[in-house]
């Protein structure tokens, strides 16, 4: 299939273009840079597999451009706001840019006549859960802006597809992590919130010290536990739910490992990695923060046949430590 990628030059969708092309799908990646990087295509663009088009998803002339100049087939929506954080501090942006694109991508896939979409969505649509492990039909209460925002679009996915007959899977991320294998793609973000590249950085003398918020969570170290998914694995469930979307339907499944891990059970992790001793300090439990995150996968792995290669959290640590290593500075380029 040809496919669009909208946000490809991401973290999450550069592994996406991996994931796609070894399957032997062609790529365009529609990205407007504001957080993507073009150096991340570049192991493809150096082979003339991927084309990237500098644009914002809230162009919707510049989206049905693209998707009949290059006779797309699908389109995988990866562009989105997604510190839940920042969006209670700034509801309207994320809400326009979530919310509101989102419809704009749906109306250009009409125009162009593109019926099948896989969309990033998030765990943050579940809210602070009844139980664990959660399954995709548990309750949808999401606590911030941010969970509001993709949960919107979830709720226009099923409006489309039963009124046009378009085919959607919407996909829950967990906490994605670590970094492809090779080690020359992997998480550049600025500011960086993500828990592992944090703990990276501190082994890299790049930050004095990693803050752990709450220490008195009821969990057995008393921090906060999250399920942490492998980037690649992650990519790869995107392939097989684009391939089996169905014409009328909406399909929703968790991405996760079906294990949690504690944060200090995160940062030991990291030092076995490093060798480094990488100080930890407890702060204030941040609002919002559910003691316990822990997907259930067994629909996706029953329906799509999708299984985890690097299930283990040393796998997941390791992979991102060589992409860290060998990329202090991530896809910044030296001038000089």
């Amino acid at each position: 299939m040809n496919v669009l990628l909208t946000g490809g030059a991401g973290f999450v969708g550069s592994h996406v273009v991996r994931a796609l092309e070894a399957t032997g799908h062609r790529c365009v990646v529609f990205d407007n840079l504001c957080k993507g990087h073009p150096e991340a295509l570049e192991f493809s663009r150096t082979t003339g597999g991927v084309e990237l088009v500098v644009a914002d998803v809230a162009d919707k002339s510049a989206l049905v451009n693209a998707m009949q100049e290059h006779a797309i087939d699908a389109v995988i929506h990866l562009a989105a706001f997604i510190e839940a954080g920042e969006s209670v501090e700034k509801p309207d942006k994320y809400f326009s840019n979530n919310t509101m694109i989102g419809m704009t991508l749906l109306d250009a896939m009409r125009d162009a006549d593109v019926r099948r979409l896989v969309f990033s969505s998030t765990a943050a649509v579940y809210g602070t859960p009844e139980r664990v492990p959660i399954e995709e039909t548990d309750r949808l209460e999401p606590i911030n802006p941010y969970g509001a925002s993709k949960l919107c679009v979830e709720y226009m996915l099923r409006a489309y597809a039963e009124a046009y007959g378009m085919a959607f899977v919407s996909l829950r991320y967990f906490n994605v992590a670590g970094a492809h294998p090779e080690g020359d793609i992997g998480e550049d973000h600025s500011p960086e919130t993500h828990l592992i590249p944090l703990v990276l950085q501190v082994a890299l003398g790049q930050r004095e010290t990693v803050f752990i918020f709450g220490d008195d969570y009821d969990t057995p170290d008393g921090t906060c536990i999250r399920d942490y998914i492998h980037v690649c694995d992650l990519a790869d469930a995107h392939v097989l739910a684009m391939e089996a979307a169905e014409c009328g339907r909406v399909k929703v499944y968790n991405l996760g490992n079906g294990e949690g891990f504690s944060v200090r059970e995160v940062i030991e992790t990291c030092r076995e990695v490093t060798g480094e001793p990488i100080p930890a300090e407890d702060a204030a439990r941040r609002p919002g923060d559910p003691s316990r995150l822990i997907a259930s996968s067994d629909k996706v792995i029953a329906d799509l046949g999708w299984k985890p290669q690097y299930p283990k959290l040393l796998d997941i640590v390791a992979h991102a430590w060589l992409w860290h290593q060998s990329h202090p500075d991530g896809y910044e380029k030296d001038d000089g």
